[in-house]
């Protein structure tokens, strides 16, 4: 399939969609540098709604580890990260926007949060290791799924919890128009998983998927523990 001159493929033996090319790190960086309009828009503009979903995140999370050390990867404003403080973990996040960190930083000023990427952070001197990480529709947007999921698998400690969201393009409830589905935005969404293949993906890393969420809106939340 070819959409404004972007390719997509997918994989024949596991299903997975994805740009052909894929976009480079520094162009994924340059997308969303400064993404929200100096953290004014889209998430930023209903902090209280946000803050209330992050909460109730939380309480489910927290019914499969009760505390800790937990990071938010592709933190945005840090709304999870203060929820996960509310519930006694030593709350951390990382995002790729800088403006976001900033806002993070000044809003929750009682937890830690690193301007880069995982795989950046995961190499950074004496990381520690995390209970529960959390990752929210932000595996789509990455080129490189396969080092993700290794950064994610060493930054939790062995029994840790990993939970993931992402859309689903298998799912019953895609429209059957691609293009009419609101989760097909590419380059910012560059690759589409269904559940099979990212069971796959991460469980060859180490991530043991022990639950799936039931996802109602074409989306995978699944909840993995690292072997």
């Amino acid at each position: 399939m070819t959409h404004e001159g972007i390719d997509l493929y997918a994989c024949a033996a596991c299903g997975t969609a994805f740009m052909h090319p894929l976009p480079t790190a520094e162009e994924v960086t340059g997308i969303y540098d400064d993404s929200y309009d100096g953290a004014t828009t889209s998430y930023f503009a209903k902090v209280d709604k946000k803050i209330r979903r992050s909460r109730r995140r939380m309480r489910y999370l927290s019914r499969f580890i009760q505390g800790g050390r937990f990071l938010d990867i592709g933190c945005n404003g840090g709304f999870m990260v203060e929820a996960a403080r509310e519930r006694g973990f030593d709350a951390h996040g990382l995002d790729i926007d800088g403006v976001s960190i900033a806002y993070a930083r000044r809003h929750y000023p009682n937890n830690a949060f690193f301007h880069g990427t995982a795989e950046s952070f995961a190499a950074g001197p004496e990381v520690p290791r995390f209970d529960l990480v959390y990752c929210s529709e932000v595996i789509e947007h990455l080129p490189d799924v396969q080092g993700f999921a290794a950064a994610v698998a060493g930054l939790l400690r062995p029994g840790g919890v990993f939970f993931v969201t992402t859309p689903d393009i298998s799912h019953w409830r895609r429209p059957r128009d691609l293009l009419a589905w609101d989760a097909f935005c590419p380059p910012s969404h560059c690759i589409y998983f269904n559940p099979g293949s990212l069971r796959l993906l991460l469980e060859r890393h180490g991530l043991r998927v022990v639950r799936r969420r039931l996802a109602f809106k074409p989306g995978i939340k699944l909840l993995c523990r690292r072997a």
